[in-house]
């Protein structure tokens, strides 16, 4: 075990090496943005596979045992068959004395062109000052989510090597190239590996979210489920015209704006009997959490460009994100949407809604409940028309515990690197990998974001700033050590 004073001395060797090296590792993203890994666009697939094999490169570089997963294919919903890209199970070191932790991190990404409203080329990673000199961000899709923190992962593990260092802790890798489509494949094979690859794991790390503010460290100990819904109405099986039948007939959409007017009041309150009576209780030790996060109520505005929220303090705020459910209602398809008119009465809408749930909802109680509740509203309206209720999606919520050791080693290792505790945070979105791994491998599970909050991921211009990537890359390396310590 490490004293502190050669830890630290180790610390600033380490440091020094990744600020001597930083347009290395910025080189690095640069030909990782370049690849257009878009996991949801079936034309782009052979990229995703080309990235997955630069990842297992990088990994055989560094000294890892790769193994590239083949997970065969999916079918898409035209009815051909795709490759699935492989999953790399990687491995370095196996030390009976360190800990073993686990990385999880993905290489695809979400679409990305020039002509949605970016400034710069999504794929030509590119550095612009921002308003502050001191501020240098990376803009390309895909710098923050999430190959910027896999780099920063795998530059952090490389300065040990580049250094001749021994390894604090033994690594392993799941890198997948799937998940911005759902991650297809994974679950069943983490399941497969469990009694295998996972048998010596003792932690897993996922960098895969971003930071609550702009400059404070975060680390994350929970995320809400969400289970979407289709709720269809339809009344024959063609189109009919606004003329000829408007007038005369029970209209389909009709029906279904007065269905999904009924889910949720203005307030935001879920209208749904039921649905907030197995929401877990506010512990104490639980609400003195939210009182220290650095959080700005007037940033979060800008950047949503909304005017106003449903909440005018930071904790209700945040407990409505975190920890209460919520509903959105995301789109009506079989609506005519272009621009222009078109009196036309479509003969089936479906309208997609979800619910962000929490710890202890249950998704077969939510499902029965919102069916319940459609049926409802629908039987009232004496319509003719067939109404048909499905829950295509269901991901469970995730919750941590922030007292375990894997928290301690981070928070010291943020410390370290960026002179402050971090805020503990929840992530109002949906994190399935962290209750997936949590689930098949009972093993500690921490998020461990190194992005700060205006970095855009899925949104147009996203960016890393140059100081996260390499304060985050920094940060890795401490957490490294300060694991080796707790052992």
């Amino acid at each position: 075990v490490m004293s502190s004073s050669t830890s630290s001395v180790l610390e600033t060797e380490i440091f020094q090496y990744i600020d001597v090296h930083q347009s290395d590792f910025i080189e690095d993203l640069k030909e990782w943005v370049a690849v257009e890994s878009d996991s949801v666009q079936p034309d782009l697939r052979k990229e995703v596979i080309q990235m997955m094999t630069l990842t297992a490169d990088r990994l055989a570089a560094l000294g890892a045992t790769v193994n590239s997963v083949n997970l065969g294919s999916h079918q898409l919903p035209d009815g051909q068959d795709l490759p699935l890209p492989p999953v790399i199970l990687g491995e370095l070191g196996k030390d009976p004395q360190n800990p073993t932790v686990c990385f999880y991190g993905h290489v695809d990404v979400q679409p990305a062109k020039k002509e949605d409203g970016w400034k710069t080329d999504p794929y030509t990673l590119t550095e612009i000052n921002g308003v502050y000199l001191v501020i240098r961000n990376l803009y390309g899709r895909g710098a923050t989510d999430n190959k910027g923190p896999v780099l920063a992962w795998i530059n952090a593990v490389e300065t040990f090597r580049a250094l001749k260092l021994a390894m604090p802790v033994n690594f392993k890798f799941v890198i997948e190239g799937m998940e911005e489509a759902g991650s297809l494949g994974l679950e069943k094979l983490l399941e497969e590996e469990n009694q295998c690859f996972f048998s010596d794991v003792d932690y897993i790390v996922i960098s895969d979210n971003l930071w609550l503010s702009n400059k404070k460290p975060a680390l994350t100990y929970g995320s809400r489920g969400n289970a979407c819904f289709f709720v269809e109405v339809e009344c024959g099986d063609k189109d009919l015209h606004s003329g000829t039948f408007g007038g005369i007939i029970h209209e389909p959409m009709t029906d279904l704006i007065a269905l999904l007017d009924s889910l949720v009041d203005p307030t935001g309150r879920i209208q749904i009997p039921g649905i907030y009576d197995s929401v877990a209780v506010l512990t104490e030790e639980e609400r003195k959490l939210y009182e220290s996060i650095e959080f700005d109520l007037e940033e979060h505005k800008n950047n949503s460009g909304v005017k106003k929220f449903l909440y005018g303090t930071k904790e209700e705020l945040l407990l409505h994100l975190w920890r209460y459910p919520s509903l959105s209602i995301h789109g009506i398809e079989g609506a005519f949407h272009e621009p222009g008119i078109k009196t036309v009465i479509p003969a089936k809408v479906i309208g997609k809604f979800s619910i962000r749930q929490v710890p202890h909802m249950d998704l077969s109680v939510v499902k029965r409940q919102v069916a319940e509740h459609l049926e409802g509203v629908f039987s009232k309206r004496n319509s003719p028309n067939k109404l048909k209720v499905s829950m295509p999606l269901g991901a469970k919520p995730w919750l941590a515990d922030v007292n375990d050791p894997l928290f301690k080693a981070a928070r010291r290792a943020i410390k370290t690197v960026f002179g402050e505790d971090p805020d503990f945070i929840r992530d109002g979105s949906t994190v399935p990998v962290a209750r997936m791994f949590q689930t098949i491998t009972q093993k500690s599970v921490m998020m461990f974001p190194i992005g700060a909050a205006d970095d855009g991921e899925h949104s147009q211009n996203e960016k890393i700033s140059r100081h996260n990537y390499i304060e985050g890359t920094k940060v890795f390396a401490a957490f490294f050590l300060e694991i080796s310590k707790l052992h």
